[in-house]
């Protein structure tokens, strides 16, 4: 079993900047088959992450034109990351701390990957719901 996070992460993670539109994101996740995107300043460095719940939640159930609301507005700003060299169960804990499903992984200030609960479940318990779901192709 791999005990780093290097082992489980998908490398070159999906951004955009923080200036998109929540369609543009939208479209994004549609097109790349995720559900997150992590979310760049003009300098290229993390400062949010959004999900297709955001989209939704936070995005159109409240009424904001998609095409017109940029991702800076709706984004989780608080941001938690591990580095490549971590161990799995620092990315577990802090999961399980902050109840989230994604990590961004930094290698001396650089978006080198993610990591996500599904990406875990893959790795730790590959007979679970969470980790035959998450091994399973797309249905869409």
């Amino acid at each position: 079993m791999p005990q780093r996070v290097e082992d489980v992460m998908t490398s070159d993670p999906i951004t955009l900047d923080q200036n998109a539109s929540l369609r543009q994101a939208a479209e994004l996740m549609r097109d790349q088959d995720i559900g997150d995107v992590l979310v760049v300043d003009q300098a290229g460095d993390l400062c949010g992450i959004v999900t297709d719940r955001d989209l939704v939640v936070r995005g159109l159930a409240e009424g904001l034109d998609a095409d017109e609301t940029e991702l800076d507005d709706i984004c989780d700003h608080e941001v938690f990351s591990v580095t490549s060299g971590d161990a799995v169960a620092k990315a577990v804990n802090l999961m399980e701390e902050h109840a989230i499903r994604r990590l961004p992984v930094m290698d001396d200030g650089d978006l080198v990957g993610i990591v996500t609960i599904g990406d875990l479940a893959q790795e730790r318990d590959p007979d679970s719901a969470l980790g035959e779901i998450s091994s399973a192709p797309p249905n869409n």
